[in-house]
């Protein structure tokens, strides 16, 4: 079992950058493949990134590519998001989450077992 704590949220203009942090506790972090997740008022959760157990494999959804990062720190058990040129588009309750048995880099939020609280990013224009 892993406890997964998001942070990093918060609200800014249009074109800002915001890091994203999820912190692991009890299950090492470095034994999963990691998520990134979003949801938006009145939308479904949707994929943002993945990245494989080591950090070097990643994947991303096809319209972030190039404005997101998904990183890892092992020793620190951590796992980031770094965001730049934020769009009022990309405000949502970001979630990372993990995989309990290596699946892949894979979009589908069914694959994922275990989930952060989320934390709000919110862009204004």
């Amino acid at each position: 079992q892993a406890q997964l704590v998001d942070s990093g949220g918060g609200l800014v203009q249009a074109g800002d950058s915001l890091r994203l942090s999820c912190a692991g506790s009890g299950r090492t972090l470095s034994s999963s493949i990691i998520g990134w997740f979003r949801q938006a008022p009145g939308k479904e959760r949707e994929f943002v990134a993945a990245i494989s157990r080591s950090g070097g494999r990643m994947r991303y959804v096809d319209s972030l590519k190039g404005r997101f990062t998904i990183s890892r720190d092992n020793a620190k058990n951590t796992v980031y998001l770094q965001m730049n040129s934020l769009k009022p588009e990309d405000t949502a309750v970001y979630y990372c989450a993990a995989q309990s048995i290596e699946r892949g880099l894979l979009s589908n939020i069914k694959l994922y077992d275990w989930w952060g609280q989320g934390t709000q990013v919110t862009v204004s224009s």
